[in-house]
């Protein structure tokens, strides 16, 4: 699979971007072509890909030296410890016949330009970005089969966190043992900040848990997700603690329809707005337009958020091996919020697969 990747790279940049080389600095992108993922904070880390000798060097820092001969498909390592400087150590191996190079601009930081362009000052630089990004939107099956691993752990999770929540626990206290319930199911870690944010605070689309205390008649909603070799899960679950008004009550109905419209709208062929259209539509119809603040999805895998970008404008279309969510939401100040979050799949067929399958029918906590 690696190295199918790497001569997919490898023939993009000799045949359309005509350079010598490409530079993959992003450590997503660098496990996407290898197998091998880090967090090298700041050291040295780069997959170089030579388009002429189709030979790959990964520089690493020699602390993950041994852990990626186990794991990272490439040609050779270069190792760089903690008081060598990469850069000079790039150049002593690669040499300085390398006339051109292609990279991730959106990721590249200025001080990085800076050292590959002192000491290849007569290079070109082109982006890759758009390359590496339209490779990363259609997911294989092997992709697919860990999100929905990830998945089903973060499901698993949120049935146990549920067993466990009693008036008077803080959203902090919640989070905890929802993290602490999905850990033990054995995922890599946590895909990113959970969020459990209850009563006014859920009017909030992306708050931040606190010591507010839940109460009854409270909106309570949780977004998360957990990773599986690499690979993201993303859900959003709503409830109402106790009993809710009658307000509440139709909130909660008109996201959890529109998230249903949105999902029967999922059509190869059909341009990305229409899933967004399908949702915000009908929230309007039911005077909640102005409640609804955000695009309707995001494209989900390596990263919680990727291509495509799921919104009521975009044009493109919906194609086999896309992945993302469709997550609805109406947030009323003093009030509180409703997210409905799903996880969505067109698979090689153009058939949709709903990955995550938590019930949406109004539930009720009781406390």
């Amino acid at each position: 699979m690696y190295k199918t990747r790497q001569k997919r790279l490898i023939n993009y940049i000799r045949n359309d971007l005509k350079v010598d080389s490409a530079l993959i600095l992003s450590p997503i992108n660098i496990y996407y072509y290898t197998g091998f993922h880090s967090d090298p904070h700041e050291r040295f880390f780069v997959l170089f890909v030579n388009a002429k000798t189709e030979k790959t060097i990964l520089f690493l820092p020699a602390l993950d030296e041994d852990a990626a001969k186990e794991l990272a498909k490439v040609d050779e390592l270069i190792s760089v410890t903690d008081t060598e400087n990469g850069y000079e150590k790039f150049v002593q191996t690669i040499g300085q016949s390398i006339t051109s190079f292609a990279f991730e601009k959106n990721y590249v930081t200025v001080a990085q330009y800076e050292q590959f362009a002192i000491h290849y000052p007569d290079a070109q630089f082109k982006n890759l970005e758009s390359f590496i990004n339209s490779e990363r939107l259609k997911k294989s099956q092997e992709e697919i089969e860990n999100v929905k691993k990830a998945v089903h752990i973060t499901e698993k999770g949120l049935v146990n966190t549920l067993e466990k929540i009693q008036e008077g626990m803080t959203e902090l206290q919640i989070k905890a043992e929802l993290e602490y319930q999905l850990m033990l199911l054995g995922p890599d870690g946590i895909a990113f900040e959970t969020i459990v944010l209850s009563g006014e605070n859920s009017a909030f689309p992306h708050g931040v848990s606190g010591n507010r205390k839940i109460q009854r008649g409270d909106f309570l909603l949780f977004d998360f997700g957990v990773t599986v070799n690499g690979y993201h899960s993303d859900l959003t679950r709503t409830f109402i603690v106790g009993e809710g008004s009658q307000e509440q009550i139709d909130i909660y109905n008109t996201v959890c329809r529109a998230n249903e419209l949105a999902i029967k709208s999922v059509k190869a062929g059909e341009p990305l707005k229409v899933i967004d259209l399908a949702a915000r539509n009908y929230i309007t119809r039911k005077h909640y337009g102005a409640y609804f603040t955000h695009r309707i999805g995001h494209g989900l895998g390596l990263e919680v958020h990727e291509s495509p970008s799921v919104h009521k404008e975009n044009e493109d279309k919906i194609e086999a091996g896309l992945l993302f969510t469709i997550e609805p939401g109406i947030y009323i100040p003093t009030v509180g919020g409703v997210r409905i979050e799903d996880n969505i799949y067109v698979n090689d067929d153009g058939e949709v697969e709903v990955l995550s399958s938590f019930r949406k029918a109004l539930t009720y906590i009781s406390v």
